[in-house]
């Protein structure tokens, strides 16, 4: 476990409620993670489990309908639920930043490159404007645009999408911050681009020492940059690890339906299906009245995995270490997901 004075971000039972015509949508419900100062922990799950909204709960940025609570938010031991609207944003683009999935959308139209990188520095560091562009200037080299300077002149439409991204890198790095959330930045960009951005992230996270929490639903991006894994499922955290623990023994029946869907060179021919999760993801307005992964389970499971060993974590029902690793968790919503995984529970389990 990552020892507590490391730990940069830390999120205990946070859940997001959105009053809608046919109730409440729970779009996160009891969520716990952890980001460590250097650490990359990426959130992966499909379209619609809650893993933007979480993301935009801990920058203090969700809708106004939308109805926060936890037990604790905390960024660097700061409680962020405590703070005022001004006491954040003197946090925002300081102590903590955000890359957005679009950068056209996230950077303004109207405003030149230098104007809009410029501003994060003079907000939140005592610089004057000359040496302000000079740090701007070098950060702009450092994430690969270069010669730095005539960018700063040009508008976001002037710039290619991977340039845009580079911006929005650079920026978020520009005061040095403790936590950087990259809400799926690669999306919009080719296969080629995505890869430079993804390397340029590495090796800018560990030239910072940078915490990022990453958000995707490409389990290829998740096993080249993470060092953690949670995976969510309907608002819920289903499954967490070390990578590879993810990757090699997944145990929840979702991680094990998403690592099915992966092709597999050699294993996979040419004329054989791709690996897909049956059914539909179900609604999370109000309450369940029946398994969350009811109807989704793939006909292969069987044999396509093999069972875990389970131990039951102490004050938390239907929580579990995974093969006696205090590390991988699992989480099921329903005892009928666990007794359907066909996992062996070890003495005093269950």
């Amino acid at each position: 476990m990552i020892d507590k004075k490391e730990v940069v971000l830390e999120v205990k039972n946070l859940s997001i409620d959105i009053p809608v015509s046919q109730g409440v949508l729970h779009a996160v419900e009891n969520i716990n993670l952890h980001v460590g100062r250097g650490e990359i922990l990426c959130v992966v799950g499909e379209s619609g489990c809650g893993k933007s909204l979480t993301s935009l709960a801990i920058m203090g940025l969700l809708p106004k309908n939308a109805q926060r609570t936890a037990e604790r938010l905390e960024l660097n031991k700061k409680d962020l639920q405590e703070l005022t609207e001004r006491q954040l944003a003197d946090i925002r683009g300081n102590r903590m930043a955000m890359i957005f999935q679009e950068p056209m959308t996230s950077l303004n139209p109207s405003f030149t490159i230098e104007n809009q990188l410029l501003e994060p520095l003079l907000r939140h560091k005592e610089l004057s404007k000359a040496d302000a562009r000079n740090q701007v200037i070098e950060m702009l080299e450092l994430v690969g645009i270069k010669p730095a300077e005539p960018r700063l002149r040009q508008y976001p439409h002037q710039l290619s999408g991977g340039l845009r991204q580079r911006v929005m890198i650079a920026m978020s790095l520009l005061c040095n911050p403790d936590l950087i959330i990259a809400d799926e930045p690669t999306t919009a960009l080719d296969v080629t681009i995505q890869a430079q951005i993804l390397e340029l992230m590495m090796s800018l996270q560990e030239k910072f020492n940078t915490g990022i929490l990453f958000i995707t639903h490409d389990m290829g991006v998740v096993a080249n940059i993470a060092d953690r894994v949670a995976v969510m499922y309907a608002g819920q955290i289903v499954e967490e690890g070390p990578v590879s623990e993810i990757f090699n023994n997944p145990a929840h029946p979702y991680t094990r339906g998403l690592m099915g869907c992966i092709p597999v060179p050699g294993k996979v021919g040419q004329d054989n299906h791709l690996g897909t999760i049956p059914g539909m993801v179900p609604s999370v307005v109000n309450d369940f009245k029946s398994c969350r992964f009811g109807g989704r389970w793939d006909e292969n499971y069987k044999e396509n995995f093999k069972p875990c060993r389970l131990t039951e974590m102490p004050n938390s029902r239907r929580s579990y270490e995974v093969n006696l690793n205090e590390k991988h968790l699992v989480h099921f919503c329903c005892d009928e997901c666990l007794h359907l995984s066909e996992h062996s529970l070890l003495e005093g389990s269950g």
